[in-house]
């Protein structure tokens, strides 16, 4: 089944903030989110145990029990396994992410991506989202800003464990699709060139949005275009950076980044357009995307969404980004060119 046959709409929820990403966000605050998105009539939830070491999981869970489980669709993560251990929080190490969930339980990550832990760590979400299924299962952050020099050896392990574990649970109709759940191109690049597994479709952070997409656009948009498969798209607005805010890549944006931030703006001023809709339109014009899958942590940033989503943007803003050399040549853009 195609990944744009399972997912519902368009506009799907990004949990990574539920999980006290970057602040300690209140309980009631969690849950208002949660409730805000399914009465805007948000039907698609991604999550991951590490968010928060199962925290978003769990807050989601509860925001959700009583809802009618056939309404909505769910995908959330392996490769990570949450214990009841707890640890120094400020000991992990979390790649480039540093202490991005340094506000979430203090419960220890064990990092595993063989089949067991995958069976494990999916059993482990179903209690935690209190689901008896769960119908997507992304393979999270096998990939160098988790594992710098050591991700092909980890992508291995993956390859050899949770690949095989998951394509069964798929052929056997536990799962309805997998794949990876990445911050990166190359490792999406690396199982499309393998024979067997065969995945469904995609997640992948930050590396197709206005601020950065060239290699995504090159390496592996038209694959997986190609071979009917589907892209998730996280991060649209890259940390932030694209609609003001002080981070691109979990830290502080970079003066290059910021002028092209900057510069998109202006072209948005001047044809009266939100940055929220030129990041999330961008993202649905390539046809290789199912969903798009902005996060948020106040009940507010969802009626945001969805007003960029619905944005009517003038086809003389995406000409004249293309122009000034802002997007590339090569991306599809929501006009008929």
């Amino acid at each position: 089944m195609k990944l744009k046959d399972i997912i519902p709409g368009k506009l799907g929820f990004g949990t990574a903030p539920l999980g006290n990403m970057f602040r300690d966000i209140p309980e009631a605050e969690a849950r208002a989110t949660v409730d805000a998105a399914w009465n805007d009539g948000i039907r698609y939830f991604d999550n991951a145990p590490f968010y928060g070491a199962g925290l978003a999981e769990i807050r989601m869970g509860e925001a959700l029990a009583g809802r009618p489980r056939q309404d909505y669709v769910i995908s959330t993560k392996v490769g990570r396994i949450i214990l009841d251990q707890v640890q120094d929080v400020s000991a992990r190490d979390l790649g480039e992410k540093g202490d991005v969930f340094k506000y979430g339980r203090p419960n220890k990550i064990v990092n595993d991506y063989s089949a067991d832990a995958t069976m494990r760590s999916i059993e482990d979400s179903l209690e935690r989202l209190k689901t008896d299924h769960i119908e997507i299962v992304w393979v999270h952050d096998v990939a160098q800003d988790f594992y710098g020099d050591e991700w092909l050896g980890i992508f291995e392990s993956a390859r050899k464990g949770a690949f095989r574990a998951l394509d069964r649970l798929r052929d056997e109709g536990v799962i309805k699709a997998w794949g990876l759940g990445v911050n990166r191109v190359e490792p999406i690049e690396l199982l499309l060139a393998l024979e067997e597994p065969r995945p469904d479709g995609f997640l992948l952070a930050g590396r197709y949005s206005l601020l950065d997409h060239e290699r995504a656009l090159q390496r592996v948009m038209p694959q997986v275009a190609t071979r009917g498969l589907g892209i998730v798209v996280g991060g649209p607005y890259s940390s932030g950076a694209l609609v003001g805010g002080p981070n691109f890549e979990y830290a502080p944006a970079r003066p290059e980044i910021l002028d092209r931030v900057a510069r998109i703006k202006a072209i948005a001023d001047r044809h009266g357009v939100s940055m929220k809709a030129a990041g999330l339109q961008f993202a649905l014009a390539n046809p290789a995307v199912a969903a798009v899958i902005p996060g948020a942590s106040q009940p507010g940033r969802i009626a945001e969404d969805r007003a960029a989503l619905n944005e009517v943007v003038p086809a003389n803003f995406w000409r004249e980004l293309r122009s000034a050399g802002l997007v590339s040549p090569a991306a599809p853009l929501p006009i008929a060119d």
